[in-house]
């Protein structure tokens, strides 16, 4: 279940860097959540941290993004092996 951002959103800017994911960005006008990053903190805390964060509670789970926490920790370790391969040195051809 990835979760979103709804309008009630004020811009105030304390999810984005508590996303360990770096799935919060600031979209046209209010911050956004990008669902193929998103695992609801699973593989890092056991909240959802920008929930918990959040001043006017604007964060709900997606509900057109139902996924169980298995497929939330799998994401998670496809995201850590993505990171963990573009920041290992290419070798030489």
């Amino acid at each position: 279940m990835a979760l979103m951002i709804t309008d009630d959103c004020i811009n105030c800017d304390v999810c984005e860097p508590e996303c360990p994911n770096g799935a919060i960005f600031l979209g046209p006008q209010i911050y956004q959540i990008d669902p193929g990053k998103c695992t609801e903190c699973v593989g890092h805390f056991n909240e959802p941290q920008c929930q918990q964060v959040c001043p006017v509670s604007c964060i709900p789970v997606d509900p057109s993004r139902i996924e169980t926490r298995e497929q939330l920790q799998a994401r998670y370790e496809q995201l850590q092996a993505d990171a963990a391969g573009a920041a290992s040195p290419s070798s030489p051809a």
